[in-house]
């Protein structure tokens, strides 16, 4: 079993389930936790991230289901960001989930765009002289580069030293997850599903996702991690339910 790092806090049910995107950690929900005052919240770093153990094999379902045992049965909200949404929708029909929060979740993909992402899993982690390199490498994979000072808590558990050398701790086989199949995902959902966008998001595009729901969120002025641009308005789509 996959071993994980996992942060928890707050005591009110129902307990929401924060599940962050492709090479971020657990950290980037700093800001939606303190926006949900006393809600219970768990807050794993996703296998092959942070400081959680990497999977033999990266797909969505095995991803889901490395974290499955967080989702309280007696109520969880799932809340999950790019990559993070797929892997909720994935545990949506498990006891206790009671809705999905999907933030940015890309689900539109060419066949180039995908072979790109298959070239990107196939290369070696990148190393670097310096932590100051693997940081930067760090940010722009995860998409902070300019969200997020260097000195952050996301940027800590985001690079690893390894014989004197540095690295993010991303496992680059992730990115070879393949096309999420958002739709079939959607049709399988037995709980309320909200799909969300930040306005800039250039992943997601809001006619990309009103194909899907009828009933897409746009969150005004943000970009592709709202959640960290605005954690307010985005804790505000789970304190809904």
């Amino acid at each position: 079993m996959t071993s994980l790092r996992v942060r928890r806090g707050g005591a009110e049910a129902p307990v929401v389930l924060l599940l962050h995107g492709l090479g971020a950690t657990s950290e980037v929900w700093e800001g939606v936790v303190a926006a949900l005052g006393d809600r219970a919240w768990v807050a794993p770093d996703l296998p092959g991230h942070g400081r959680s153990y990497p999977l033999p094999q990266y797909t969505f379902s095995a991803t889901a289901e490395a974290v499955a045992d967080l989702v309280d049965p007696a109520g969880t909200v799932i809340v999950g960001h790019s990559f993070g949404g797929v892997v909720g929708l994935h545990l949506a029909s498990r006891p206790g989930v009671r809705a999905v929060v999907g933030l940015g979740i890309k689900v539109a993909w060419t066949p180039d765009e995908l072979a790109r992402a298959a070239k990107l899993a196939a290369r070696e982690p990148a190393r670097f002289d310096t932590r100051d390199e693997a940081v930067a490498r760090h940010l722009r994979v995860a998409g902070l580069d300019g969200l997020v000072d260097v000195d952050h808590p996301a940027v800590a558990a985001g690079v690893v030293e390894e014989d004197g050398r540095w690295r993010p701790a991303l496992d680059p086989r992730a990115f070879g997850v393949g096309e999420p199949g958002v739709a079939a995902l959607l049709a399988a959902a037995p709980v309320p599903v909200v799909l969300a966008r930040g306005q800039h998001d250039a992943l997601v595009g809001s006619e990309d996702l009103l194909e899907l729901v009828p009933n897409a969120v746009d969150l005004p002025g943000l970009g592709h991690n709202a959640h960290v641009e605005d954690p307010a308005a985005v804790a505000a789509l789970v304190t809904r339910f």
